[in-house]
């Protein structure tokens, strides 16, 4: 087992994920709407966080639901926990061992709140502080960085998503996600061919907006963990409010730009760091003139919907983070300074 193996069976969790928990999903469904749920408060650390970033799009754009991302040490170190009255309070862990997550958990039962514990390990001590879990099944990840696990995480907010709707044009969608997966694999060995151009890359900027605000984030995660690269990942929009001015003919910048609602903002600025400040671009997109613009331009298919785009945009950021490690001669495997499972407080 490898982060490429991980990488490379992502389709096959996601199927396994949607064919088993869906009953679990509406059931948990159920019972929000059950309740006067006024909005979502969720807690998360890492790659789970970006997790959370999607969810706060996505619940907001398709359900209606407000969401804050917890601020830990409040409920820790300060011993200050907010107000959560009518809140659904979801915590996010790949294991499901952070004291600090847990600790929002419980606090959110302590005022009852609806818990819910998304996570990998169904016997962890985050499952114990949910009154519901919705495991994610992604079986044993062994490489530290997180790849089966953050697209199992956004797949099971997605099913939450789509069950709250109860929207069946949506679960079909949800069903054709580990097509469009497979499909992107097998760029593969053009992505690995292609990585060498960016091995002597140490800074980058990564943009995204929308749905793919966390694919922007994720993506600028495994640079700096696996490949050590200053990765800073921005909105778009956030990126034009003073950090633009860093820029400098040939530097590197990474564009998430699927079709959909933001797609031409995210092309206007592209187009700009291109045309005017010669940035160098590699391009994550379905839109053909958006991968024209890139240096390296990575395809999704033209068919993927927004909403779902993030579940299929990470998987060539991942090859390309991975592709880019092996060309710079590092460990895969075991970054160097963090290990696998995180412990915070």
């Amino acid at each position: 087992m490898s982060l490429h193996t991980e990488i490379i069976e992502q389709p096959d969790r996601i199927d396994s994920l949607l064919m088993s928990q869906k009953k679990n999903v509406e059931n948990i469904a159920a019972e929000i709407r059950k309740r006067d749920i006024q909005y979502v408060f969720l807690a998360a650390r890492g790659t789970s966080d970006n997790a959370g970033r999607y969810a706060n799009y996505l619940l907001g754009a398709l359900n209606g639901l407000p969401l804050a991302l917890a601020t830990p040490s409040l409920f820790t170190y300060y011993k200050q926990p907010p107000k959560l009255k009518n809140a659904l309070v979801i915590g996010i862990s790949q294991s499901g061992q952070s004291p600090d997550i847990v600790s929002v958990l419980e606090e959110g039962r302590k005022q009852n709140c609806l818990t819910l514990s998304i996570t990998n390990d169904a016997r962890s001590p985050l499952t114990k502080a949910a009154d519901f879990l919705l495991d994610i099944q992604a079986g044993k990840e062994k490489a530290v960085a997180a790849t089966k696990t953050y697209t199992t995480e956004l797949m099971s907010i997605a099913m939450l998503s789509t069950a709250l709707s109860g929207d069946k044009k949506r679960w079909a969608e949800l069903g054709g996600v580990s097509g469009w997966m497979k499909n992107v694999l097998k760029h593969d060995s053009a992505i690995s061919q292609s990585a060498e151009r960016y091995r002597y890359m140490d800074q980058t900027v990564v943009l995204g907006r929308g749905f793919n605000y966390s694919t922007a984030f994720e993506w600028a995660l495994k640079l700096k963990e696996l490949a050590y690269v200053k990765a800073e990942p921005y909105s778009s929009a956030d990126f034009q409010h003073g950090p633009i001015a860093m820029l400098e003919s040939g530097f590197p910048v990474l564009g998430v730009a699927p079709k959909g609602k933001v797609f031409n903002s995210m092309y206007e600025m592209l187009k700009r760091l291109r045309k005017e400040l010669f940035a160098e671009l590699v391009v994550i997109s379905n839109d053909k003139k958006a991968l024209a613009l890139a240096s390296l331009p990575l395809t999704i298919p033209t068919d993927v919907p927004e909403w779902l785009s993030p579940l299929i945009c990470i998987l060539p950021a991942q090859m390309f983070a991975y592709r880019l490690t092996q060309a710079k001669g590092y460990n895969t495997e075991r970054p160097r300074s963090i290990r696998k499972v995180t412990e915070t407080r």
